[in-house]
């Protein structure tokens, strides 16, 4: 992580924890919004209009987190509006790599060789961890937000007039029930199986674990009414949230982070649920189980011999 603008070497995948060894993640620190009209948002300055072809997203294809917007820009029709560059998936003694891993490319906006670099850029005192995603503003040279939710609505809302306004994945009719949803999906799920996968006390495992599998079992009931979305016909944002854990669930929660009372597999509404998603126009595009299994697998505290498991085979995904 940086200190004081400085890379330090002692790089840890457990971000923090409480007194019970409960895995704590880390708060995101840049929280400016691109706005339609560059008005100022409640967590941010003024001054980021929504514009095509002037932000940039950094993203990493193994995270759960970058490909909610990965995937509100698929589903928006942004990608002539908003530019991508993806990282390395397997994580470097100086965090996130730019490079030739099939897949990933290089920073050929700012000649960046670690994500690290960006975020000195954007703030040379900067203390925390270098994440993804990253919404960079090329015109001001500088990060405007790397909180994967904000990001999401920013992408729902903020460029209509240059993308699809007829998808609309925070609508106000059930804005309440998304957010009660997306907290509880969170807390028990989403973040659920990284306090599970990283907890250091077999307390704190036990009750991440039965979080986990409670969420899923309450998930396969909604589902099971015959909906295609968690709200009905429409997909909205806590489908985003929810999918991007699904999709990885088999790959590398089920065996690295110890989720393993019951696979994805087990849930056919759950799974018949994914695939829906996986075929929508251009949501397999980001979706890559090879930095999937590559980027957790690369994580040593969790598995020191780096080897990268050949399966499991999966229904959704040739």
């Amino acid at each position: 992580m940086l200190v004081d603008g400085k890379w330090t070497a002692d790089w840890d995948p457990v971000q923090a924890k409480d007194e019970k060894g409960r895995f704590v993640r880390q708060v995101s620190s840049f929280r400016h919004w691109v706005t339609p009209n560059g008005e100022a948002s409640p967590t941010g300055s003024e001054g980021f209009k929504a514009a095509p072809g002037r932000y940039h997203l950094y993203v990493a294809l193994i995270c759960p987190w970058a490909s909610r917007t990965l995937m509100a820009r698929k589903l928006k029709k942004l990608d002539d509006v908003i530019s991508v560059t993806v990282v390395e998936p397997a994580l470097t003694d100086q965090g996130w790599r730019f490079g030739d891993f099939p897949g990933s490319g290089p920073d050929t906006l700012n000649g960046a060789t670690y994500l690290h670099e960006l975020y000195t850029r954007a703030d040379p005192g900067y203390t925390g961890r270098a994440t993804v995603p990253v919404l960079w503003d090329k015109k001001r040279k500088t990060i405007v937000n790397n909180e994967s939710s904000d990001i999401l609505r920013m992408l729902n809302s903020a460029f209509d007039t240059f993308g699809d306004a007829t998808v609309d994945l925070y609508p106000q009719a059930c804005r309440a029930e998304i957010d009660a949803l997306n907290k509880e999906i969170y807390e028990k799920l989403s973040n659920g199986v990284y306090k599970a996968g990283f907890a250091s006390s077999q307390a704190a495992y036990e009750e991440a674990v039965t979080d986990v599998f409670a969420m899923l079992d309450t998930l396969e009931g909604r589902l099971s009414d015959g909906r295609a979305f968690l709200f009905g016909d429409d997909l909205t944002e806590s489908d985003i949230r929810l999918f991007v854990t699904l999709v990885r669930f088999d790959a590398a929660y089920h065996g690295l982070f110890k989720c393993n009372i019951r696979q994805l597999a087990d849930y056919p509404a759950m799974s018949a649920y994914v695939e829906r998603i996986y075929t929508l126009p251009g949501i397999s595009e980001t979706v890559n189980l090879d930095h999937i299994k590559t980027g957790y697998y690369s994580i040593r505290a969790l598995n020191p011999s780096g080897i990268v498991p050949v399966g499991p085979k999966l229904r959704f995904a040739p």
